[in-house]
């Protein structure tokens, strides 16, 4: 909290003329939505900045670009609340809701943020397919699935960009890196490594669509 504050007053000079969220990011997205994307947690100068989880950073850019081709967004941009992005039959959030130091929350972080992913699996009652975007997430959603006696393999999954596990109750859980510029620009995550994996959720929801 103390560093979403502290990011939110200082800022950086690029955006010195912003009025930043400064504030817990919320999910984003259709409240009917079947595909879930969890992600880490709001960019410093991203989501803690605009106030939308990936709004605002090249993560997002990266992520939305995905979302349009697949036919879950109406643009393939995300700049501010108020840009015209709509998504459909999709939902985004993250598994911590305040920008972390250096992008890397704390056991208790995780653990107290936990409620928030929970109460949100609860609401959103078409969900049939999630992406996790990098190991924490995962892990984040193993544990929510697990909270919600959701059934899982054992011995308990590990991350592996690209895999995919049929789970009971009609779920699928998806694993990818996470689409930030650590990885993107290294090419660890390519576009198309990345468009791969919503064509799959694509293809697990609407098995005709192509």
């Amino acid at each position: 909290m103390q560093h979403r504050e502290w990011t939110a007053q200082e800022k950086v000079r690029r955006y010195r003329e912003w009025e930043y969220w400064g504030r817990p990011v919320p999910g984003f997205g259709d409240p009917a939505a079947r595909l879930l994307v969890v992600g880490l947690a709001p960019a410093a100068h991203g989501g803690n900045r605009t106030g939308r989880i990936f709004t605002g950073d090249r993560s997002g850019d990266f992520l939305y670009r995905a979302l349009y081709r697949a036919g879950f967004a109406n643009q393939p941009t995300s700049i501010d609340r108020n840009d015209g992005l709509h998504l459909t039959d999709c939902y985004i959030t993250a598994v911590v809701r305040c920008a972390p130091p250096d992008n890397k929350p704390t056991p208790i972080e995780l653990k107290r943020c936990l409620s928030f992913l929970l109460e949100e699996l609860t609401l959103l009652r078409q969900v049939r397919v999630i992406v996790a975007l990098g190991q924490i997430a995962f892990r984040a959603c193993l544990d929510a699935l697990e909270a919600r006696d959701v059934p899982l393999p054992t011995p308990r999954l590990h991350f592996r960009h690209g895999q995919v596990t049929a789970l009971q109750n009609d779920l699928v859980l998806v694993a990818s890196y996470h689409p930030s510029q650590q990885n993107t620009q290294t090419g660890r995550l390519t576009e198309v490594m990345f468009q791969q994996i919503f064509d799959v959720g694509r293809r697990y929801l609407d098995p005709h669509s192509g």
